[in-house]
């Protein structure tokens, strides 16, 4: 970690040089190449690709619709389509089921694409714009050749809260096991991810391979199940955003939209530590024979992503963290010192990054999920005593009914009687 926490000083003295380089121009009209781009006009090429949930520019509120806009320049057609965990992900490619050009899986699950053959090398005199990617995202320790992936984004994960129904800034990922907010809590819905945090709160690796620390985080998690109002990952927006949760864990970009919509929502990286993650781009093997037009058009694909004003406008709308020193140096200045987004180094220091785990522990973390997903929620002791009582106030209920009613029935009679 203090090996981390020094490279991360050295790029943020980079970071201060690179953009006193590129803000002095602060252009953001587009310079695209045009020869490059136009290589497969007219061929009716088309391309999957196969990303996150609301992870990336749209058209929304006035920003670049980068799908669009790339099929404009290029003549490429792009079917966009998303996922919502990196395991479903891994899951459809793995099955043949579908078949994509692009993909955008996150550091641990490259790694684990790699090692399965998952994944095609890729051709970087094809991707010119690699060039603009930050050091410290090169032969990373996911892809350590640097052969199969180029960084999309990073980031941290952490808390977000309603501060206002909340009352305080909470410390520690205790916090989500409290009863007091029974209901109110959100939960990852992908074993990684709570696994990831639950292994911190016991002060363990996230990165463990003992069969015993990964039991241990998983009779926690069913301890704290029945607290969970819901395990989510892009509901998680409507939820925050409506109010309609206290406490969840999640990833920091989508954090700062979150805060954008709703004022009372506050974000925080737990004293315990927490993730810092990658997620990149790369391009699968293909199910069927090799297509060199497809091949090319992915490429042009993840080169489009990394044109300067394209990454500014991109990270504009999601709110994560670029590893695209050019398109930092282009963004507000509000947002470069953005504490959430570009974390501090005493935050970094506590941050942990996710590997691949062999093989015997993926599946046993997948078995001991499997079980916590299916498993009813644990007996709570104060069940059956409330429900004895909301049975007996119910009970009395019906009773004053049925004498209030039979009263003014009997009433009812006598008055119609009198006027008769």
């Amino acid at each position: 970690m203090k090996r981390f926490a020094a490279l991360l000083s050295a790029v943020l003295l980079l970071f201060s040089l690179s953009v006193s380089a590129f803000a002095d121009e602060g252009d953001r009209e587009p310079n695209y190449d045009e020869a490059y781009y136009s290589q497969l006009k007219g061929k009716n090429v088309a391309i999957n690709v196969y990303n996150w949930g609301e992870y990336i520019s749209n058209g929304d509120d006035g920003c670049m619709d980068i799908n669009a806009e790339f099929e404009k320049l290029t003549g490429i057609t792009v079917n966009y389509t998303q996922f919502d965990t990196n395991e479903s992900m891994y899951a459809k490619i793995k099955s043949g089921s579908a078949s994509y050009d692009v993909i955008f899986p996150s550091d641990y699950m490259v790694s684990r694409m790699i090692q399965e053959g998952m994944l095609q090398e890729l051709d970087f005199d094809l991707i010119p714009n690699s060039q603009y990617i930050d050091e410290r995202f090169v032969n990373p320790e996911y892809d350590p050749e640097n052969k199969y992936s180029v960084p999309y984004t990073w980031g941290t994960v952490g808390l977000i809260y309603n501060y206002d129904k909340l009352g305080f800034d909470p410390e520690s990922w205790d916090i989500l096991w409290d009863e007091e907010y029974a209901g109110e809590i959100l939960m990852f819905s992908n074993s990684r991810d709570a696994f990831g945090l639950t292994l911190m709160k016991l002060g363990y690796n996230i990165n463990t391979q003992d069969k015993e620390e990964l039991a241990e985080a998983a009779e926690e998690l069913k301890a704290q199940k029945p607290l969970v109002q819901a395990y989510v990952m892009d509901q998680i927006f409507d939820k925050m955003q409506g109010n309609e949760a206290i406490l969840a864990p999640y990833y920091a970009g989508d954090a700062v939209n979150m805060m954008a919509e709703n004022e009372s929502l506050r974000f925080v990286v737990p004293e315990e530590g927490s993730n810092w993650f990658a997620d990149a781009i790369c391009i699968p093997k293909p199910s069927g024979s090799f297509d060199e037009d497809r091949y090319l058009a992915a490429h042009m694909y993840i080169n489009f992503l990394n044109e300067p004003n394209v990454a500014a406008e991109n990270i504009e709308y999601i709110q994560y963290s670029t590893p695209n020193t050019a398109a930092l140096a282009l963004l507000d200045e509000e947002v470069r010192e953005n504490p959430i987004s570009y974390p501090s180094d005493e935050v970094m220091e506590k941050t942990q990054a996710f590997v691949n785990l062999d093989t015997e522990t993926n599946l046993y973390m997948d078995q001991l999920w499997t079980e916590l997903m299916s498993a009813a929620p644990e007996y709570n002791e104060w069940a059956m005593p409330l429900f004895i009582i909301a049975c007996l106030g119910l009970s009395v209920f019906v009773t004053v009914f049925k004498k209030q009613y039979r009263r003014r029935k009997d009433q009812f009679s006598y008055d119609t009687y009198r006027k008769l």
